[in-house]
């Protein structure tokens, strides 16, 4: 009577093994479908120009924005996450990171975020707001020379 009784609990133990592979390939599955759906919503193209030029552009217009401004958090909340994608994608590369357009932008990004993170009700001081303008600027123009 044993008999019987070990082969059920062989294909209980295998049916069990079998539903545990298959939730983890599941779980595989989703994770790699919600990973690929969180891509960047910033827009950057992967040109270094282009992404260059974009983010001071869309960074010169925030920074300009009165504090008064209904739509200044929304605005500072997509320049951070612009500023983020932007470094996460451009630091790494060596080609790119040890140009001085590089290094100009990068500078006046962590002065941003740094303001952002440490006052973030506050509006910018205009001598802040006066050397990011010509930070970005400066990287925007030795960008498109290919400096």
């Amino acid at each position: 009577m044993r008999a019987p009784l070990t082969v059920f609990a062989r294909g209980l133990q295998g049916l069990i093994s079998q539903i545990g592979r298959s939730l983890l390939v599941l779980c595989l599955a989703l994770s790699l479908l919600l990973t690929a759906c969180n891509g960047s919503s910033t827009g950057l193209s992967g040109n270094y120009v282009e992404d260059t030029v974009a983010v001071a552009d869309n960074l010169l217009s925030t920074i300009a924005l009165s504090a008064d401004d209904p739509g200044r958090a929304e605005a500072e909340t997509q320049a951070r996450a612009l500023m983020n994608d932007y470094v996460a994608r451009y630091r790494p590369r060596s080609a790119v990171n040890g140009l001085s357009s590089f290094t100009t932008m990068q500078t006046a990004l962590n002065s941003l975020a740094g303001h952002y993170a440490n006052y973030p009700n506050r509006p910018l001081p205009e001598a802040l707001q006066n050397r990011l303008s010509k930070e970005l600027k400066k990287a925007e123009s030795s960008a498109t020379r290919g400096a």
